[in-house]
């Protein structure tokens, strides 16, 4: 997708433009430019230990492997879902003599070094969870007390991406120990993307996060709860985004991520209408896009929404902008956009309710915030299909199925020097 240099500025994308403005700098790794895309075992397959039980469904050298395989050879990689990151409960329940980390080895018998050259020779990069406490959250050993021992023992492993959880310490303690961990992670020379969930438990403590220090430590943060397989758990975090929107947006932006959690798309909880709108609604807010899937029995049709180009376009889009709820409708309709490179913006619309009949909705082009020019062209953003012309004084009608779809769709204006430009 090619985009140019100018940004909408009519009022309701002004708004979204002068917090991108505001963005911090974050930590000094030059990574993540644009959200990060990848793969995490955490929520499709969680703690399971057990390989004699569930040897296809363990955590193990072996599951990794087959799914980094999956990640190439089914289009995934070749679409932007670089990283392959394992989750809690790789370690093995005791430190090394020398107090080093070292994974259970059974389930890793060749070592995290061997996996990590493994998944690098297939051309994906290699990511690792740990804890800032005395445990992870599933009761294995933590960094505290041994950040420059094992931040070093990443950069050996050669880890492209470090996950660190808050279980098991003191929330008090977060505003020093996770910049303790990425001055740590700096030192060792090896580039390693920091994944942070400082926020997301000061946040459910009531407290309130100093946003500007995240944002200077860490290249993305978990704000809000764990997503589960359902849609009521997506809708919620969703919800929260858009409460919270303007006191999280002036600190999004390429280098440091909002994170609403993982992309459930595939599993067992989503409808394809609701798989849809997660998907649209991901790429809206420039969010990471991180499956959590087993690739080895996705459906076709989620594998399609995962693949969709136009949305990891606009996911991806350089501007970084997060975007936001700027209306709510009758029928428990909202509205979010996203302003885009190229004079576009891009919107989607979310019918929650679960009536059994599709929804027809009219808006108005100013309350899309549409007014800077005399006529703008629409265009579907799943296919990418031409909508129609309108000028700014009219009314855009559209339908949306019930029960969390959505229809997305992006605008450009039509003035005629673009008006033969190509699709997304």
């Amino acid at each position: 997708m090619k985009w140019g240099e100018h940004v909408v500025v009519c009022f309701i994308v002004l708004v979204c433009l002068c917090s991108y403005k505001q963005h911090v700098s974050s930590l000094d790794n030059g990574l993540l430019r644009q959200p990060p895309m990848g793969w995490l075992t955490w929520q499709r397959f969680r703690c399971v230990t057990d390989c004699q039980a569930d040897p296809d469904t363990c955590i193990s050298e072996k599951l990794i492997r087959t799914q980094a395989q999956l990640l190439v050879q089914g289009g995934y990689l070749a679409a932007g879902y670089e990283y392959i990151i394992i989750d809690d409960c790789w370690l093995n329940g005791t430190r090394a003599p020398d107090g080093s980390l070292q994974p259970d080895n059974k389930r890793f018998p060749s070592g995290i070094a061997a996996l990590s050259d493994y998944v690098h020779s297939l051309g994906l990069k290699f990511g690792i969870y740990e804890d800032y406490g005395t445990e992870t959250c599933a009761g294995y050993p933590g960094v505290l007390g041994h950040l420059v021992q094992d931040a070093k023992t990443f950069a050996s492993w050669k880890v492209d991406y470090l996950k660190l959880d808050g279980c098991n310490a003191d929330i008090k303690d977060y505003d020093t120990g996770y910049p303790a961990m990425e001055d740590a992670l700096n030192a060792t020379g090896y580039p390693i993307a920091f994944s942070c969930s400082w926020p997301a438990y000061q946040e459910s403590a009531k407290m309130k996060p100093n946003y500007s220090a995240i944002a200077h430590t860490c290249n993305l943060w978990r704000n809000w709860d764990d997503i589960d397989d359902s849609w009521d758990s997506v809708y919620s975090i969703l919800q929260w985004f858009g409460d919270n929107q303007d006191r999280l947006s002036p600190f999004h932006g390429p280098g440091h991520w909002n994170d609403p959690d993982m992309l459930v798309i595939g599993n067992f909880g989503l409808s394809p209408g609701q798989s849809r709108a997660q998907m649209a609604l991901w790429s809206i807010m420039a969010a990471p896009l991180i499956l959590s899937v087993d690739l080895r029995t996705i459906s076709d049709w989620a594998r399609d929404i995962i693949l969709n180009k136009n949305l990891i376009a606009i996911n991806q889009d350089p501007l970084g902008a997060m975007g936001r709820r700027i209306l709510k409708l009758s029928g428990s309709v909202e509205v979010w956009s996203k302003p885009l490179q190229d004079d576009r913006v891009a919107f989607v619309a979310l019918y929650p309710e679960p009536y059994g009949t599709p929804i027809h909705v009219s808006i108005k082009l100013s309350d899309l915030g549409l007014g800077r020019y005399q006529d703008y062209d629409f265009f579907e953003s799943f296919y990418g299909d031409f909508l129609g012309r309108h000028h700014y004084t009219d009314t855009y009608s559209f339908t949306i199925n019930p029960a969390g779809d959505v229809h997305a769709f992006y605008v450009e204006s039509a003035v005629p020097e673009k008006r033969f430009r190509k699709k997304l």
